[in-house]
């Protein structure tokens, strides 16, 4: 194998799996050491005291350059099996929720969108956090005016990267965002990160707030519950989800089926009231790395298994018509 071929493999897998941000980290930044490197500079003596280059990804070059998959990586593809195969999945254009390092990712904008690229993604939004969350580094005002021109830069072959932003729903339903640049943007996400335990009536105007907001295209992962994963389990958060989802319904507004496996976000018996509510669907990776766009494949599962047709789901439309709902009379 190509050792740069293999190193950045075993990030995007380990991405991929939500291991620890660290040890991905760490093989891309061997990864890029070995990009500027001749093949005689990666056999010849002291490779391995190089910075960027630790003990693990030596092994994993040494096998790469003797022509074997390293150990690494055979392990890795072991046990990062895919997710049965939907024909839904093959239907998905793109993705309307993804995070760079700008805010809580953990690589470049460029490669986010070059692992979009390679999943066959027509399109792919940008929706780092909002400034009021900070933990996340949410974006300003003027980080995200900044942002902009760099996102209208990473379009072109077939490819768009869509501008946008995951808004923080603030406690009185108001956005963590200035008005004036959310008309801006391509996407908006509007997500609750905070207050998770505000009780039931307050948590549903706050919701159904949001929802009504002229700029809001999707309401993310809505429950904000977690169901397994390094950061542990969180309960749904309680509220009127008929009238959150009669709210969407009436303004057009997509229901995020996040295809984070520690979100499962909404639980099948919300998607099945949102359907029912006659909802519009976005089924979204939430990624926060290159590996976990791919998460694609576990929402796609969940969609089809709850009977979502493919018409109501946004994320299979072209990006003509994506274009034409985002501008929709609100």
């Amino acid at each position: 194998m190509d050792p740069l071929d293999a190193l950045t493999e075993i990030a995007y897998l380990l991405e991929r799996e939500r291991a620890s941000r660290y040890k991905s980290k760490a093989f891309r930044a061997a990864a890029d050491v070995v990009a500027g490197l001749s093949p005689e500079q990666l056999r010849a003596p002291g490779l391995g005291d190089r910075p960027g280059i630790g003990a693990s990804s030596l092994t994993v070059i040494r096998q790469a350059l003797d022509g074997r998959v390293p150990d690494y990586l055979a392990d890795l593809r072991a046990r990062t099996g895919a997710v049965r195969n939907s024909e839904l999945r093959a239907m998905l254009r793109g993705d309307l929720h993804a995070h760079s390092d700008w805010s809580d990712g953990l690589t470049p904008i460029p490669a986010m969108v070059d692992a979009a690229r390679g999943l066959g993604h027509e399109y792919l939004a940008l929706t780092d956090h909002s400034p009021r969350l900070r933990v996340a580094n949410g974006l300003s005002a003027e980080r995200l005016e900044q942002q902009l021109e760099v996102v209208a830069g990473l379009s072109g072959d077939g490819f768009t990267l869509l501008s946008g932003i995951e808004v923080d729903i603030l406690a009185d339903g108001g956005l963590d965002q200035q008005d004036a640049l959310l008309a801006r943007l391509d996407i908006v996400v509007a997500s609750v990160h905070s207050q998770l335990k505000m009780d039931a009536p307050a948590m549903t105007a706050r919701m159904i707030a949001a929802v009504e907001h002229p700029h809001v295209d999707v309401l993310g992962h809505c429950t904000g519950r977690l169901v397994e994963g390094a950061r542990g389990t969180r309960p749904p958060s309680r509220f009127d989800a008929a009238a959150v989802f009669a709210a969407c319904a009436r303004r057009g507004v997509a229901v995020e089926i996040n295809s984070r496996p520690e979100r499962q976000d909404p639980p099948d018996e919300l998607i099945a009231l949102a359907l029912e509510a006659g909802c519009l669907f976005s089924i979204d990776s939430d990624a926060h790395a290159p590996g976990q766009l791919s998460l694609l494949d576990y929402g796609a599962a969940r969609a089809e298994a709850a009977g979502v047709p493919a018409d109501r789901i946004v994320t299979t439309w072209q990006l003509e018509r994506l274009r034409t709902w985002t501008s929709r009379e609100r």
